[in-house]
């Protein structure tokens, strides 16, 4: 069965049925610049810690890290990532596609992002692998693991890990349910054109987390442990927040 990614997002809602701080929904999970820029999109429209959110990440070239939110940082990524970034801004924040293979992303005034959808050879056998394999073994941190050796060289997107810790300290997992390759068409960030799509010169990472060296889109379901502010940072308290965006 064709899905095409709008459509397969505008299902992605269900929780995984495992313990821990439960997050649904569809994420461009990363997508790298060859001018050193790179942007991601998170938006979970079902979670078990608050309201439905979305999140933009947006590293420069000199690797200042900044995540916009459209809900206060300790309820969105930051919870998990806060102490890898330089800055934090709660904003207004959308995700809305405009066809069925293309997303239109803002951020505030700050930031405009459009994308388009494709599928390829390595995406497609990965989501019939996904769908032939039982619920079950998507909860397993073994067969994650072999997921992101065999993800990596597959995909073409360097190095993948489906589990492992976060910048705040939390154990993670992640389960991208199926997969397109996305193309930026255009992309501003503070008035400046990111231009086209190549990787970094080095692979970067959120703590255990690594951002894949080409862009890819994504439903997803993720886990992470609960908080514990005995043993894990907080998001951290540098918060902007953009005056007439909200």
């Amino acid at each position: 069965m064709i899905t095409t990614p709008q459509a397969a997002a505008e299902r992605s809602c269900e929780l995984p049925r495992v313990s821990g701080e439960r997050f649904a929904g569809f994420a461009v999970i990363g997508a790298p610049f060859a001018s050193g820029h790179y942007l991601a999109l998170r938006r979970f429209p079902t979670n078990s810690i608050g309201d439905g959110y979305t999140s933009v990440w947006h590293r420069d070239p000199d690797g200042a890290r900044t995540v916009y939110s459209d809900v206060p940082p300790e309820l969105s990524c930051p919870r998990f990532l806060g102490q890898a970034l330089s800055r934090t801004e709660q904003t207004d924040v959308r995700a809305e596609w405009t066809g069925p293979t293309d997303l239109h992303v803002t951020a505030g005034n700050e930031l405009e992002w459009d994308l388009r959808m494709t599928t390829s050879p390595s995406t497609t056998a990965m989501n019939v692998a996904g769908r032939l394999m039982p619920d079950a073994l998507w909860h397993s941190p073994a067969v994650l693991a072999a997921m992101g050796r065999v993800a990596g060289p597959m995909l073409g997107v360097g190095k993948v890990r489906l589990g492992g810790h976060v910048p705040n300290g939390q154990w993670f997992r992640a389960n991208p349910r199926q997969l397109w390759t996305a193309h930026t068409v255009r992309a501003v960030v503070g008035g400046s054109e990111l231009g086209s799509d190549g990787p970094l010169a080095e692979q970067a990472a959120f703590g255990d987390f690594w951002l894949p060296q080409r862009a890819l889109f994504a439903t997803v379901q993720a886990w992470f442990e609960p908080f514990d502010d005995r043993r894990h940072l907080a998001a951290r308290p540098q918060v902007e927040r953009s005056s007439g965006d909200r």
